[in-house]
């Protein structure tokens, strides 16, 4: 087999859904047995200060379509970048996560376009 050039994994990745990339990394973390998420940071600040702060990561769940379906299929696929098929596939699953460990002000600012759009959003 011939080995691939890092500019060539570049270009490959840039082709791909967010869907195929979540299942490469999937297929990665099985083969080689790590992790994808950030590592922790040993001085992380204690409990009570991350409770009067609020939580620094959240989920935004659409949890209805509403009365405007294409109107909520472009918004989500605006916020996540996915194609129309996949956005589509994601609104008719709701209630279904629609971007997941984001800033409480970036869940907001999409929380606000999907609603305008006439989804019923929830962020957790």
């Amino acid at each position: 087999m011939a080995k691939l050039t890092n500019e060539e994994i570049i270009a490959a990745v840039k082709e791909m859904t967010v869907v195929e990339l979540n299942d490469l990394v999937k297929a990665i973390e099985e083969e080689f047995g790590v992790t994808a998420a950030a590592p922790v940071a040993a001085g992380a600040a204690p409990a009570e200060e991350e409770e009067k702060k609020g939580p620094s990561e959240v989920s935004l769940i659409l949890k209805s379509v509403g009365g405007s379906k294409v109107g909520v299929i472009k918004a989500v696929q605006a916020i996540t970048g996915l194609g129309l098929m996949d956005a589509k596939k994601l609104v008719d699953a709701a209630p279904s996560p629609v971007k997941e460990h984001i800033s409480p002000v970036e869940a907001e600012e999409h929380k606000k376009a999907l609603v305008a759009a006439g989804a019923e959003v929830e962020i957790k």
